[in-house]
């Protein structure tokens, strides 16, 4: 799995980093077929913005984007709304093949 993080307008450092790969291990890790994702952070009028765009086989994109005045708080919730689409689309996948 990769992962790519990029910052508009703010810069990125190591605590954000370390807190973005920490929260996608533990909440993406358990859909195997992720092949890369993007975190695009984005400080715009005082409102911070995350965006996740994951990437899997079988032509799954996700994509899942939060403001938050915080922006830990921005990555925490875009984070978990991609991992309630990513299970939704894992269900549909296994529900058609029974």
């Amino acid at each position: 799995m990769q992962v790519s993080i990029t910052g508009r307008h703010l810069n990125v450092t190591d605590n954000i980093k370390a807190h973005v790969e920490e929260k996608l291990e533990r909440c993406l890790g358990v859909f195997p077929r992720i092949e890369n994702i993007r975190v695009i952070l984005d400080l715009e009028a005082r409102e911070n913005i995350s965006e996740i765009i994951i990437q899997g086989s079988n032509h799954i994109r996700v994509t899942a984007k939060e403001r938050s005045e915080n922006l830990y708080d921005a990555i925490d919730r875009s984070i978990e709304h991609a991992e309630r689409q990513m299970r939704k689309e894992r269900d549909k996948v296994q529900d058609h093949h029974k």
